[in-house]
């Protein structure tokens, strides 16, 4: 069964197997989320008992994680093209009416690779993660944390259905929130935990009312009920749920207008950086608008959004990248402008589905890779982020600078390294299908090639800036061995195109590229990418390589840096448009509450209360007084019967 789109596209629609026909291991699927969720639940009930083994509990059921889903891909390659689609039923989750939604898990060609990538490269930040917070004395509850998070994610893109991803979806952001704000003694810490949770509440507005549309136009939440049905449902419709999918995405994956809390959040530890930058929260959007390509090929307006908004994220996070001294918030400029990458391939269509995966996956290498290499860098100059403090760290930590180097030849596409394939291809197709969008994209890869070379020239070249009493050394093996391991990825991950794999493995489910020529060869438009990305370095080169590096910021500097370092007044944006009038009508409500709304209720207690009040007085106890009353009633009495009878 196809859905075909006003285009001619067509999409697959699959009826998946249950677990129990297809029998093997898709018998344990809902294991993989166990593990995690019972070493988690394990971990905080259990209190300070769990103290001395609690980091090897969580990090062996990371890693039990991985090697059932390991499994899973092996059982799942091993089936019929078109029967690699299996569902688990675990209980009937919600049952009113007519209305049915089961605990059903899902797992397919495009959710096995995001278990693949979560439990893989999350069991590689748990292991760094024995070394990195070996002296927190809460590192138990750390490692109960990083469990919760794995453990929602698998739920977000194992579920059947839009309300299982929802719960999911919600799990990510509580874990999220427990996560940055972990060292909640630091008030940054705590303020980047309520920012990043406040303004993930927005975008589920949208995610919430999605589902509330899913239900009024077609019954049901099931993906398979949703995409055998969507082509019967009207254009307004679903373009409506398209922007409200887009406006949740937006939130989790920090694109333009709700991505302020991304750079903030590097509040948290390290590897938490990692692990939401890498496997995890990020990429959540990206999931969520491929999964739902039913519904943006049939809304074409809604599509059109998504590439406006990736389009200027990408430029967005890439600009901010190139003004920030601290190394966590330069990469995380950077994550933001690679998801903006993913997110233009995903709003391309059928064209662009498997390269936004495909980049997706060896974003997580490479983006993982340097995250943990900024935290061996900080583990080594006493938690310092400032890279003015650095330099010169190349020859005192050789095994972080050389992993930390792949990781950096992945990212600007330098050829034959894995972002070379995946980022090459966006570009690509981008310039193919939407020129405009394509051209920011070529753009946003030279800016890459800038921002991040500064980085590698500030931290590990140049005459050392180290502060007084930082003696920098090289990470003990328990962090180093996972840098090494996602080094390799970042260089290797491109054999996922090799024969187009990906595409066709991915093909099932967001359907196959139509057959179209390109107006040049693929190369020419690889050996542009190339030439762009080699201008950026270039000018890293010239203007940060050949020139000291001053150890404070510098304050005559243009307008643009000055709103780069500022994150482009993303937050002054938010306290004009958003906080002060969101403030204002707060305050206004409450006082119409109080006022008028309670007022109805409390005047009226009032005024009966002060007629009580009065009549009280009358009821002192005195007997001549009682006496007075009764005579006066009297006389009141005679004077009407008198008054009556003239």
């Amino acid at each position: 069964m196809f859905l075909f789109t006003e285009g001619g596209h067509s999409i697959p629609v699959v009826d998946p197997v249950s677990a129990a026909d297809a029998g093997g291991v898709f018998g344990l699927l809902w294991l993989v989320i166990g593990l995690p969720l019972l070493g988690a639940t394990v971990l905080l009930l259990g209190g300070r008992r769990t103290d001395p083994w609690g980091h090897l509990l969580g990090t062996a059921m990371a890693v039990g994680s991985f090697v059932l889903s390991t499994l899973m891909l092996i059982g799942l390659m091993g089936r019929e093209e078109g029967d690699r689609s299996v569902t688990q039923h675990l209980w009937d989750w919600v049952s009113v009416g007519d209305f049915e939604v089961g605990m059903d898990l899902l797992v397919d060609p495009l959710s096995i690779l995001f278990l693949m990538l979560i439990t893989g490269v999350g069991s590689l930040i748990h292991v760094y993660s024995i070394g990195y917070m070996e002296h927190d004395p809460r590192r138990r509850r750390f490692f109960a944390y990083l469990n919760l998070f794995v453990a929602a994610m698998l739920m977000l893109v194992l579920a059947e259905n839009y309300l299982g991803v929802f719960l999911g979806w919600e799990g990510v952001g509580l874990a999220s929130y427990l996560l940055i704000g972990f060292w909640q003694h630091k008030p940054s810490a705590a303020a980047a935990a309520k920012k990043a949770f406040v303004i993930n509440r927005v975008g589920d507005i949208g995610m919430s009312l999605a589902l509330a549309m899913f239900f009024v136009t077609f019954g049901s939440t099931s993906f398979t009920v949703i995409s055998a049905n969507a082509s019967g449902a009207s254009e307004g419709a679903l373009t409506a749920i398209g922007l409200l999918l887009l406006l949740g995405a937006c939130g989790k994956s920090a694109q333009v207008p709700l991505q302020a809390w991304l750079l903030d959040a590097m509040e948290g530890p390290t590897p938490v950086s990692a692990l939401i930058h890498a496997a995890t929260m990020v990429t959540a959007g990206v999931y969520l608008v491929t999964r739902s390509n039913f519904v943006f090929e049939l809304a074409p307006t809604a599509q059109t959004a998504v590439i406006v908004v990736a389009t200027v994220t990408l430029l967005w996070g890439a600009v901010i990248g190139c003004a920030k001294d601290d190394i966590k918030k330069a990469l995380a400029g950077s994550t933001m402008s690679q998801i903006g990458y993913m997110m233009l391939a995903a709003g391309l269509g059928v064209y662009g589905y498997a390269f936004a995966i495909f980049h997706l996956i060896t974003h997580g290498f490479f983006k993982a890779n340097m995250f943990l290499g900024a935290g061996s860098v900080m583990h080594g100059m006493n938690d310092d982020v400032d890279m003015r403090a650095y330099g010169a760290l190349r020859k005192v930590m050789p095994v972080t600078f050389l992993t930390f180097a792949m990781g950096y030849l992945a990212i600007i596409g330098f050829p034959l390294f894995s972002g070379f394939w995946s980022k090459d291809k966006i570009i690509e197709t981008a310039l193919v299908e939407s020129p405009v969008a394509g051209a920011a994209a070529l753009i946003g890869a030279g800016v890459t090639g800038f921002y991040m070379t500064r980085l590698m020239l500030m931290t590990f070249f140049g005459e050392k800036r180290w502060k007084d009493g930082v003696h920098p050394h090289e990470s003990p093996s328990v962090m180093t061995v996972p840098l090494m391991v996602l080094a390799a990825l970042s260089v290797l991950g491109g054999v996922l195109y090799l024969g187009h794999w990906i595409v066709d493995w991915l093909a099932p489910v967001v359907g196959e590229i139509p057959e179209h020529e390109l107006p040049m060869p693929a190369i020419v438009y690889s050996i542009i990418t190339v030439a762009v990305v080699a201008v950026g370095v270039g000018v890293a080169w010239m203007t940060v390589g050949k020139r000291p590096i001053p150890t404070t910021p510098p304050t005559d500097v243009s307008f643009v840096t000055r709103a780069a370092r500022a994150d482009i007044y993303g937050d002054t944006i938010n306290d004009t448009l958003v906080v002060r009038p969101g403030a204002a009508l707060t305050r206004g409500l409450v006082s119409t509450d109080r006022s008028v709304v309670d007022g109805l209720f409390t005047g009226t207690a009032t005024v009966l209360a002060g007629i009580g009040q009065g009549l009280r007085r009358a009821q002192n106890g005195f007997v001549r007084s009682y006496a007075l009353s009764i005579l006066g009633g009297v006389i009141l009495v005679l004077a009407a019967l008198t008054v009556v009878n003239l």
